[in-house]
């Protein structure tokens, strides 16, 4: 199994209401890419506390790493991915294998 966990904070260019909008399509969009071949859990976190230093996380696991590079091309992650880039900014990654 591999682990894919990636961070994110708000634009600026957003109002707080807009940036719950936008924060609920993703959480849509992503955890709807679940049903992809390979990929075993997609969980988006939408942070409500003021002391973290990000405001989204997704929380994924894949198959291998092979179905992580799959999802990464598919027209669905791409799609979503788009969006992510007008919304968000600092998107920080963190992959590794599990044996959990």
């Amino acid at each position: 199994m591999l682990k894919h966990i990636v961070m994110w904070n708000y634009a600026e260019n957003f109002s707080d209401a807009e940036n719950a909008a936008n924060a609920q399509k993703i959480k849509h969009d992503l955890e709807a890419l679940v049903a992809l071949d390979g990929v075993i859990e997609m969980k988006v976190r939408i942070n409500e506390l003021p002391y973290s230093n990000t405001d989204i996380m997704l929380d994924s696991t894949f198959e291998s790493e092979e179905a992580l590079n799959a999802y990464k091309i598919h027209p669905a992650h791409v799609a979503a991915a788009e969006f992510i880039t007008t919304a968000l900014k600092n998107r920080t990654c963190f992959d590794w294998t599990s044996c959990e």
